[in-house]
């Protein structure tokens, strides 16, 4: 799984954080979304999907990579 945000169409709602706070975060001076690492791990997977989903403005993107075996 790889993340992206576009920071610059954040709203800084914070349901992100809410949703999956090991992989974002929020700026103290104006809340915009930061990016806490671009693959989070597995266990993390479903969070992380459910904030791109809770998004109101719709700025994360997750991309699902294919596992290797």
């Amino acid at each position: 799984m790889k993340v992206t945000v576009d920071q610059n169409k954040c709203v800084a709602s914070g349901q992100c954080v809410l949703s999956a706070p090991d992989v974002f975060d929020q700026r103290e001076e104006d809340g915009i979304v930061v990016l806490l690492t671009e693959h989070p791990p597995e266990h993390l997977a479903d969070d992380v999907r459910q904030a791109a989903v809770l998004c109101p403005a719709q700025v994360i993107w997750v991309e699902e990579q294919e596992q290797e075996e």
